[in-house]
């Protein structure tokens, strides 16, 4: 089968990788599409008229001709940019571009040099330039605002401190900087000499950005709604004048003043009206940021998506809706692993290192353990307990059904995930490149090794199928006869630069096949039997 290379995918790995390879017997197809983008984040108008999209989670920055759709990656993944969330340029066409999980302030040269600002801003976000002078905040609870000064050795100097998660800014016709709090719900704004701040309004639902039009208006993206508000920065009045699907990051005005908004939660990007009417021109179609993780309920057919900050669900019919988010409290948020349940049921793994059972058909949620550190991979144990991943103690947990905890295995290198297939425990060992067997005494013994980058297991009838994300590829072991081993499938779309860590990718799909997560190309991919 041949899988068309999209802009996402051959950024990774090059016109020479584009067709996933299979031995005989299997064949390979998209049961979702590829996406463009690594999500969408901050956005800024470059000197060459195209639009500058930072994806965070992908740690790449995509041009986009807003005339012809055109785009063209202009940070590749992997590259010396890691994790841009914001962007903003200066006279000089330099573009600087926030690392919110690196701790620093980038600058990309016209010709392509990439040299580092400042590598001390916890969660530097939103960037703004103004008069040719740099200004940044920090995305955090006592966040900071600051002005940086890229072309001399002057340390960063601080504006403001103890602000509330601060966001993307603008500076306004009246020379303050204008930030939104966005757990608050606030917009507050600076003066950049004294320091002084004041709030302008409240009451919006998560609001991600301020920035002006060209005529001086604030607008400021709300995530929570997917409204965008008109706010009167003199009495805080706020009217709306867009509305589109909630989880909104980002927005910016071209030259003739149209307006552009990019969604955090699915990576599409779309010029809006702002006449009240809705309508919206598509720029990028919206996808996958990642995705990282796959489970399948085998008795319905019912998946579940780990996709950086979002959970989602691919019904049976195909359908995709979204489950749980940074924006919902209603379902599991922050989710890192995910793993097959009882009929009806999916186990995750959370950012804060708890353990959830989750009725997808009643939509509630059962929390076996919290907080038990830095969770990866898991999977159901025949006892009706949880099987899990602690990365930070290189072990394997055993959590009874009751949520009573004892540590299965421990002195491993960096496990990644956990799979129980007929009684026997398999773990993929990624720092020795081994896949391992754990009896229920915690005994190991090696299924195989060799890998680059073991990662998800999933297994058919006495077959073992272990994902190499390194190497992209799909090894298969036989567990029946004396573990010979081949590898299934190469040459796949996996692998892509994050900068979070996840564990899996791998699954069953209840129909005799596999399905894998393609975060190289942003796609869910069926490798089933021919």
């Amino acid at each position: 089968m041949s899988i068309i290379m999209n802009n996402r995918f051959a950024a990774l790995h090059g016109e020479q990788a584009v067709t996933p390879r299979l031995i005989a017997g299997w064949q390979c197809s998209r049961m979702t599409p590829a996406s463009a983008l690594f999500g969408a984040n901050g956005m800024q108008f470059g000197s060459d008229g195209r639009l500058y999209v930072a994806q965070a989670m992908g740690s790449q920055v995509t041009a986009i001709d807003t005339v012809t759709g055109e785009l063209e990656v202009i940070t590749e993944n992997g590259g010396p940019v890691t994790g841009p969330d914001d962007v903003a340029f200066d006279s000089a066409g330099n573009m600087y571009a926030t690392e919110v999980m690196s701790a620093r302030v980038s600058m990309r040269k016209p010709d392509g040099e990439v040299t580092i600002v400042s590598d001390e801003l916890p969660s530097a976000n939103g960037v703004t330039v103004f008069n040719d002078r740099l200004f940044i905040d920090e995305h955090r609870p006592n966040g900071r605002l600051f002005e940086l000064y890229p072309h001399d050795d002057r340390p960063p100097r601080l504006i403001a401190k103890n602000l509330n998660s601060p966001n993307a800014l603008a500076a306004g016709p009246d020379g303050k900087l204008y930030y939104p709090l966005v757990p608050k719900g606030e917009i507050w704004r600076a003066d950049p000499e004294s320091g002084e701040l004041e709030p302008v309004t409240t009451g919006l639902s998560h609001p991600t950005a301020a920035k002006f039009s060209l005529y001086g208006d604030l607008l400021v993206s709300q995530a929570g709604n997917g409204e965008v508000v008109k706010i009167d920065i003199e009495t805080g009045e706020q009217t709306v004048v867009a509305k589109v699907r909630p989880g909104i990051d980002n927005l910016a005005i071209d030259a003739d003043g149209k307006l552009y908004l990019s969604h955090f939660v699915d990576g599409g990007v779309a010029e809006v009206a702002m006449d009240g009417s809705n309508n919206e021109r598509v720029l990028v179609e919206a996808g996958w940021v990642g995705p990282w993780g796959i489970a399948c309920d085998t008795a319905s057919g019912t998946c579940f998506v780990v996709d950086g900050l979002s959970l989602a669900m691919i019904s049976a019919d195909g359908e995709r809706s979204a489950v749980g988010s940074p924006l919902d409290n209603s379902a599991p948020r922050f989710v890192r692993a995910v793993a097959q349940g009882k009929p009806g049921e999916f186990l995750m793994t959370t950012a804060r290192g708890d353990v959830l059972r989750y009725d997808f058909t009643l939509q509630t949620t059962d929390m076996l353990v919290a907080k038990q550190g830095q969770l990866k991979g898991l999977c159901a144990a025949d006892d009706g307990g949880v099987l899990v991943v602690r990365e930070n103690t290189n072990s394997v947990l055993a959590i009874s059904a009751s949520g009573d905890v004892r540590t299965l295995v421990d002195g491993l290198n960096a496990p990644a995930d956990v799979l129980m297939w007929q009684g026997q425990c398999y773990v993929s060992d990624t720092g020795s490149g081994r896949v391992i067997a754990v009896s229920s005494q915690g005994e190991v013994s090696v299924v195989l090794e060799g890998l680059a980058d073991p990662r998800g297991l999933a297994a058919i009838d006495n077959t073992l199928y272990v994902l190499d994300r390194a190497t992209r590829s799909i090894w298969a072991i036989d567990l029946a006869g004396d573990s010979q081993s081949q590898q299934m499938a190469t040459h796949l779309p996996v692998g892509a630069a994050c900068p979070l860590d996840f564990a899996g990718g791998l699954c069953v799909d209840g129909k005799g096949g596999l399905l894998l997560a393609a975060d190289g190309e942003g796609s869910i991919l069926q490798i089933s039997r021919s």
